[in-house]
């Protein structure tokens, strides 16, 4: 009986949506994270009798053929790229961007890696940072005697001395974009990597060519969207039920077929 294994698949799609549900809300708190959705498509049809075919009885055009559907299978699991809320830390390595774009920092193998987290830091080098010690691109080195930095939107950082009224421009974060965001490859530690879906990366000053611009001082929270996880999660789980329940229904009507036999 098909329905066996078609409510099997079924089962199987909204457990993968729970665990995406589950990595979304374990991830509330985590900067800049995105949030994903799971998405599903029908599988193949059995074709019983075509659409358009002509009835043997009849020789006429059937309206409506007989297909019958083998299941549901994930079709890709979606991220949703709209910004978080950018929450003031006033750290002055703290960065956000307030539109489109990441930043880029350098691997230990010496490859690019994208993130939009700008919880930066300094090292003992003097060199700005994220939480893993990769580097800011650029290279981007605060002398030992600065007193205070500033970044502006367009991504200029200043440092500023004892004894000098103005400050000394020290480098210039850009801001990298791609032509789609959704391809890019998840790497963890709030990473991710090009691939050939998301296209090459474009960098760029912040601000412009649909750039965001920078805000010191901030960090863009996560934006999960914990009731509307809470809401799909209770649906997932009412899916999972009643896909069972039809296991349990098949499963009696073979075993009537059965005792008839």
């Amino acid at each position: 009986m098909r329905a066996l294994s078609i409510a099997a698949t079924g089962m199987d799609a909204q457990q993968t949506r729970v665990e995406v549900i589950s990595n979304n809300l374990a991830n509330m708190n985590t900067t800049a994270y995105n949030a994903r959705r799971a998405e599903f498509a029908d599988l193949h049809y059995q074709i019983v009798r075509a659409a358009g075919s002509s009835a043997a009885a009849t020789g006429e055009i059937v309206p409506e053929g007989v297909q019958l559907g083998l299941g549901v299978r994930t079709a890709s699991i979606s991220m949703d790229m709209s910004q978080g809320t950018l929450k003031n830390t006033g750290g002055d390595l703290d960065m956000a961007i307030e539109g489109r774009g990441f930043f880029e920092v350098t691997t230990p193998a010496g490859t690019a890696a994208y993130t939009r987290d700008g919880a930066f830091k300094r090292s003992a080098e003097g060199l700005i940072v994220n939480a893993e010690g990769m580097p800011l691109a650029g290279n981007i080195s605060i002398p030992d005697n600065t007193r205070s930095l500033t970044l502006n939107a367009d991504g200029e950082i200043y440092a500023y001395f004892d004894g000098q009224a103005n400050g000394q421009l020290i480098g210039t974060v850009s801001v990298v974009t791609f032509s789609n965001a959704k391809g890019l490859e998840p790497l963890g530690g709030n990473l991710y990597a090009e691939t050939e879906a998301s296209g090459n990366p474009l960098p760029g000053q912040a601000g412009l060519e649909g750039r965001g611009r920078l805000r010191q001082g901030y960090l863009e929270e996560s934006n999960v969207d914990v009731v509307a996880q809470i809401s799909e999660l209770i649906e997932a789980q009412r899916g999972y039920e009643l896909n069972s329940k039809v296991i349990s229904a098949a499963d009696q009507m073979m075993g009537a077929t059965s005792q008839i036999r």
